[in-house]
């Protein structure tokens, strides 16, 4: 399993979710790491992705370019007037793709995310040219955010290998109890995972 993982926002549980997928892969056996190519503000999601793969490959590879504003790649790069460096990035994601049998890839914030003026996450992830898996925030507003990341994953003519839909609380309603019929029926790719809130582990059932 490779997976280039993006959001349907930002803090809809993709470094949880990424860090599951490789303990999970981990465990069935699979070389698997994961990278987070861009940090902005705290470093937690590299940090958790480091510790889910058991260090298997150094922080800094994990996660190569560390912006420290809280903010979108581009802005936080305009703030602290330094430029994302992209090289770095590809020389980080080509190391491990040459070492490792899975990468687990986690993208900054959604689909659109300026990393500079003109270079998207979504070309990130063209660059890269693995499936893509959108996780999506199981709440109100959930159906759009995913119909519409869908929409552009295909519009680039890149492979979106599914849905994983995460709980980020515990409370349930109408939305959160119906959001996943409707993403089967209307999305026209698989719900790859459902995550409940707190869960700690992963079943894989592909090889």
């Amino acid at each position: 399993m490779n997976l280039f993982l993006t959001g349907t926002d930002t803090n809809v549980g993709k470094s949880y979710v990424a860090a599951l997928l490789v303990r999970a892969l981990r465990a069935a056996g699979r070389g698997c790491v994961g990278l987070k190519p861009i940090c902005c503000g705290e470093r937690e999601d590299a940090t958790l992705l480091h510790a889910a793969a058991d260090g298997a490959i150094t922080l800094n590879d994990v996660n190569p370019v560390w912006l420290r504003a809280p903010a979108a790649p581009y802005t936080a790069s305009l703030i602290e007037n330094r430029a994302v460096d992209l090289a770095l990035i590809r020389e980080s994601f080509a190391r491990a793709r040459s070492a490792h049998e899975s990468l687990i890839v986690e993208g900054a914030g959604g689909w659109l995310v300026p990393i500079t003026r003109d270079y998207f996450v979504a070309d990130l992830a063209a660059e890269f040219g693995l499936p893509v898996a959108i996780v999506v925030a199981n709440r109100l507003g959930a159906l759009n955010h995913a119909l519409l990341t869908v929409a552009a994953v295909r519009a680039r003519g890149l492979e979106c290998a599914g849905l994983i839909i995460n709980h980020p609380s515990a409370e349930e309603d109408i939305a959160t109890t119906t959001n996943r019929g409707v993403l089967e029926e209307m999305a026209g790719v698989p719900i790859l995972f459902d995550i409940a809130y707190g869960q700690r582990g992963i079943k894989l059932t592909t090889t």
